[in-house]
């Protein structure tokens, strides 16, 4: 039934691209070898990645950041993109398979949740290649035909990333987090941002405290974010951080409202995981992730015949995490003190 499903989701697909006249994806479907797979006029074959996302790739924050990363790498190598956004969990397996029966050569999928539709679809698939944005370690090994990897960013780096900036911002000794489902690649940022702003806080004279993790169970559920935020505020809460996409655009919302009811800019926002400043009056800064050089990994391995069972790690080590641009509201001696301990977390200094 499932696989009746998927059928009748890729044929629809075809018919609605069709319909719109087309795009630069071709869905032809079968081999991929050749002109009649998306082959080039000289006969090369062009290959394709396609990404499903639970969030909208319009959300300004995660789903945004992850289809740009795609859209970056296959600018890069020459691939052709689609993608299907803003999707139910129940949909995930379908919305694959429907990829895979159309003969794309790399399903990119952004998130740790979609592990169990992805091992799903790569056993079915032994041809077609996986990546699996903050897999577990473990992901890889449990692909019987070796076609998954993982791409997996420091979570505990990411929130030290953050979490330093809160501890040298907060001037109420309180910071927030909030997080999308509970994921252990989220738990793990939401660790590293409480201990590192933890740790600075103390280096700086002030006790930093952060407040328990909250979930909004939907990464679409922007009034999740404005109900949390608003409550967090009421607990005294000046620096937040996130890991839930849309929702933190709801938060980020609410934020500015209640800086705009104070009058001044007294209470942050840092982003993740591209670049975001200016998006927002209460971003301050961001963590960045370079998924592009990620996913372009993924890319060149298929091309190269090498893809498939192993983690691609980023750390702020080899520069897939790093920092974004800070704003003016975070004064210099802070920015100062700031790149120190950046500084500290790349050679392995810091908390020690």
């Amino acid at each position: 039934m499932k696989k009746l499903l998927a059928l009748l989701l890729a044929l629809a697909m075809c018919l609605s691209l069709a319909a719109c006249g087309g795009t630069d994806t071709d869905t032809s479907g079968g081999d991929t070898s050749g002109e009649d797979a998306g082959g080039d006029a000289s006969g090369e074959a062009t290959y394709r990645v396609a990404m499903i996302c639970d969030s909208s790739i319009s959300d300004g924050g995660w789903g945004m950041s992850c289809y740009n990363a795609m859209v970056d790498a296959a600018e890069a190598y020459g691939w052709e993109t689609e993608v299907s956004d803003s999707i139910a969990q129940s949909a995930y397996y379908d919305t694959i398979v429907s990829y895979c029966d159309l003969g794309y050569d790399l399903i990119y999928a952004p998130g740790n949740q979609y592990t169990d539709a992805v091992l799903q679809a790569a056993e079915e698939y032994p041809d077609v290649a996986f990546a699996l944005l903050n897999g577990g370690e473990d992901t890889p090994a449990q692909a019987v035909n070796g076609n998954v990897t993982s791409l997996l960013p420091n979570a505990q780096q990411v929130g030290w990333i953050a979490g330093a900036l809160a501890g040298l911002m907060t001037q109420t000794g309180t910071i927030a987090f909030i997080g999308g489902m509970e994921l252990d690649t989220t738990l793990g940022k939401y660790q590293g941002y409480q201990e590192a702003a933890a740790y600075v806080g103390e280096q700086e004279g002030k006790t930093v405290t952060t407040l328990d993790i909250v979930y909004s169970g939907d990464f679409s559920a922007t009034d999740k974010g404005i109900e949390f935020a608003k409550a967090m505020i009421d607990q005294g809460s000046d620096v937040f951080f996130g890991d839930a996409s849309a929702v933190d655009s709801g938060a980020r919302q609410a934020i500015d409202e209640a800086n705009a009811a104070n009058g001044s800019v007294t209470i942050y926002d840092i982003a993740q995981p591209s670049d975001l400043l200016g998006q927002n009056e209460c971003i301050i800064g961001s963590q960045v992730t370079d998924n592009a050089s990620l996913v372009g990994l993924c890319m060149q391995a298929v091309e190269d015949g090498s893809f498939g069972g192993e983690v691609i790690y980023g750390t702020l080590q080899n520069g897939a995490l790093a920092t974004g641009a800070l704003s003016d509201l975070v004064p210099e001696d802070i920015q100062t003190k700031y790149l120190d301990y950046l500084n500290q977390m790349v050679d392995g200094t810091f908390m020690q």
